[in-house]
């Protein structure tokens, strides 16, 4: 800042000569005529850069204090106006309002040149126009070294907008060391409260009695496949608590009824509507011959009558003729040429499968009767080594249907039940099931040959129950004959099994093992009861007396019947 410009007058009288000393010369100027009288001239000297007075050095301090705060305030106007008048561009932001501006009331607009006086200072506004508060700020009497307060222009502080947050479902991972899928065991949950409400007071009794039912078969589990299987067991027992069976019921009904049902052609159902449907529907599942061969049905033999032959894996045997292989044990023992054991031999054997479980390290592989390892001694005992073979002699074959008949060739549920003879496997019991799920023919049957074991512990039957038999093979083949044909509908869980054991030759053939195949493929085959259990919701062969023959033929016509349902259902959508 210039600081101010002063004039100073020198007086002429100031500067006169001194008088000159008595007696010397004096000199005498002329006078003028006229005296005028003029103005002095004011001379002025330009202000040079002031010297730090010393008298006085905290008065200087203080002023350069003041020029300093008058500095920054001038600053800060420029910015506001470039701010204010748009020079600036702010910033954009879409989430925040917009600020609006301050119109500050106490400035005005100054021009250029323009000069300011604050005290004994004087301040020159430089090329710009510069808005700057014009109201004196008064200085603070008490501390004259404080700095004077300079109003600072308003500013409107921005905050951005903070992100919405969209709350997502969380994702409950399932637990790895979870054996039993949480929606199997909920299905079951609700299966046991159904079923103890129907003897329970209040539905939270019902409910923490399920619960606990639920947690004890959970902790019982190994796996998936024995939590179903105890699951299903209990289920039953439930049912059973509260209504009888229906196999109780049946008996019941009809006491002595067990494998004596005749033969009635009144119960056939050829001009059924609903028969002529199924049969129409069940084509498709029908085996296919290279599915029977592959799945070890019999063939007629190409050249000798009455005589079969199986395409499929066949069992070993032993290559001389008075030698047997023991299925259970696998011993191999001496027969006379009769069939009949040279010598008694116990027979120390398991009579579960071997499964594999999963441990921690690895698989281990036992047997699941009684959970030994492999190479154990046998958890059961029987008093001779028996034989799985089926004779391939004495097989009839069903014969193509009269072009007279009309209606449907029929559908039915087979079922066989056998026993170990000396000459091998013979049929014990056949039980066949129509479509409504009626018994239209069961027989006990008298084996041929002498039996070893009635294998009660699978079939269910006793020495008592075919003592008494009058039906031996031919007689039941002759029946079977009379109304089945090549057409008909035979369905069964591995139904070569039962084809065997009857020595029967039939391709229209609908096995429940291949409709429904195990997830490892051929030739692994799921067990009846399973399939049971997952599609059809029901326990069967939980009896400790042995499986039932009208149970099973009953349960695979179930199957079918789902099956069926389900296939109209996806070709509907």
């Amino acid at each position: 800042m210039a600081p101010k410009v002063e004039a100073v007058d020198l007086d002429r009288s100031e500067m006169k000569k001194a008088i000159p000393a008595p007696g010397s010369k004096k000199r005498v100027a002329h006078v003028s005529k006229h005296e005028v009288t003029k103005t002095r001239p004011q001379v002025m000297v330009p202000f040079q850069r002031a010297v730090p007075l010393l008298v006085n050095p905290p008065k200087l301090q203080q002023l350069q204090q003041k020029a300093a705060v008058l500095t920054a305030a001038v600053k800060g106007g420029q910015a506001y106006v470039a701010a204010t008048s748009g020079q600036k561009k702010q910033e954009n932001l879409p989430s925040a309002p917009l600020p609006i501006p301050v119109q500050p009331t106490c400035l005005n607009i100054l021009p250029v040149g323009a000069a300011l006086q604050w005290g004994n200072v004087h301040l020159i506004i430089p090329d710009g126009t510069i808005a700057l508060p014009l109201t004196p700020v008064p200085t603070p009497p008490t501390t004259p070294s404080a700095p004077p307060t300079v109003p600072v222009p308003l500013h409107t502080t921005l905050t951005h907008a903070k992100p919405i947050t969209v709350k997502r479902k969380s994702k409950c991972r399932p637990e790895a060391s979870t054996k039993v899928p949480h929606d199997v065991r909920q299905r079951y949950v609700n299966l046991f409260v159904e079923e103890f409400l129907r003897t329970s007071f209040t539905v939270q009794d019902a409910f923490e009695k399920a619960l606990a039912e639920e947690k004890t078969i959970y902790d019982r589990s190994v796996n998936k496949l024995k939590y179903l299987s105890i699951a299903v067991n209990v289920l039953k027992r439930l049912k059973n608590q509260s209504t009888p069976s229906a196999k109780e019921s049946v008996e019941s009904n009809n006491p002595g009824s067990r494998g004596r049902v005749s033969f009635n052609p009144l119960v056939l159902q050829a001009n059924d509507p609903g028969e002529v449907n199924l049969y129409t529907q069940l084509k498709e599942h029908i085996l296919s011959e290279i599915l029977l061969k592959e799945n070890n049905y019999p063939f007629a033999h190409p050249e000798i009558p009455g005589k079969a032959i199986q395409q499929g894996s066949i069992r070993k045997g032993s290559s001389d003729s008075l030698k047997r292989i023991c299925c259970r044990c696998g011993a191999t023992y001496s027969v006379s040429p009769s069939g009949t054991h040279t010598r008694k031999e116990e027979c120390n054997y398991h009579s579960g499968k071997v499964v594999q479980n999963k441990v921690p390290g690895g698989v281990e592989t036992c047997y699941s009767c009684c959970e030994g390892a492999i190479g154990t001694p046998g958890c059961q005992v029987f008093k001779l080594h028996v034989h799985d073979v089926v004779s391939m002699d004495g097989f009839v074959s069903s014969s193509p249907r009269p072009p007279t008949e009309i209606g449907s060739p029929g559908v039915f549920a087979l079922n066989c039940d056998v026993c170990y003879t000396s000459q091998g496997l013979e049929l014990l019991r056949v039980t066949l099931v129509n479509s409504n799920l009626q018994v239209i023919y069961d027989a006990f049957v008298k084996p041929d040959s002498e039996v070893i074991d009635y294998n009660t512990r699978f079939s269910g039957i006793s020495e008592e129950d075919v003592s008494s038999a009058s039906f031996s093979l031919r007689d039941v083949q002759s029946v079977l004959l009379s109304f089945i044909s090549a057409d008909t509908i035979l369905i069964g869980h591995s139904l070569e099994n039962d084809l065997c054991a009857l020595k029967f030759i039939h391709h229209t053939a609908v096995d429940t093992a291949v409709v429904f195949p195990h997830r490892l493929g051929h030739p692994h085959k799921r067990q009846l009861c399973s399939l049971v259990a997952d599609h059809l919701r029901r326990i069967i062969q939980e009896s400790v007396g042995g499986h039932d023959s009208v149970e099973d033929a009953t349960a695979c016509m179930e199957l079918m019947l789902w099956k069926v349902k389900e296939d109209s259902k996806v070709k509907r959508l």
